[in-house]
């Protein structure tokens, strides 16, 4: 499993010009700046319940926000995003191989998973839709951007 997590003042997904999912950040908050984090979640053929335990746990615990807080300490949204493409191996030739890449019946099920874990954790997450064609914004803070492999 493959995370590559952008921390971010803003961020949505789109589906035909509709929003699926949104970093819930209110901007008027009083206070310190606002901090979330934007998830692009791939799934690796053979991946299971250790690299979905493994992934959230990286997720909510990275202290990868202000003052070296995790989004656990800071209570900061998540919006997580599958993107099969994070597997795509370009060493030969001219066009990506997506042969490492778990299947949509295989993957599925494990992006829900991360987000039931990151949820049980306490956390406001939103998502994308799984196997559509998404249009992602975000406003990258930083810029900051972390892989977490598992």
């Amino acid at each position: 499993m493959r995370a590559v997590i952008q921390r971010a003042t803003s961020g949505e997904v789109r589906v035909d010009g509709t929003v699926v999912g949104r970093l819930a950040i209110d901007p008027h908050e009083a206070g310190e700046k606002r901090q979330g984090l934007v998830v692009l979640l791939g799934v690796q053929r053979g991946d299971g319940p250790e690299q979905v335990a493994t992934v959230a746990r990286k997720i909510a615990e990275l202290r990868i926000l202000d003052d070296e807080r995790s989004a656990l300490d800071a209570g900061a949204p998540i919006l997580v995003i599958s993107q099969f493409t994070l597997y795509g191996d370009t060493r030969k030739g001219r066009r990506p191989s997506w042969a490492h890449a778990a299947p949509g019946e295989e993957a599925e099920p494990l992006v829900d998973a991360v987000v039931a874990d990151l949820r049980g954790r306490g956390l406001h997450v939103e998502t994308g839709q799984f196997g559509a064609m998404m249009e992602v914004s975000l406003v990258n803070d930083g810029p900051f951007t972390v892989l977490v492999e598992a």
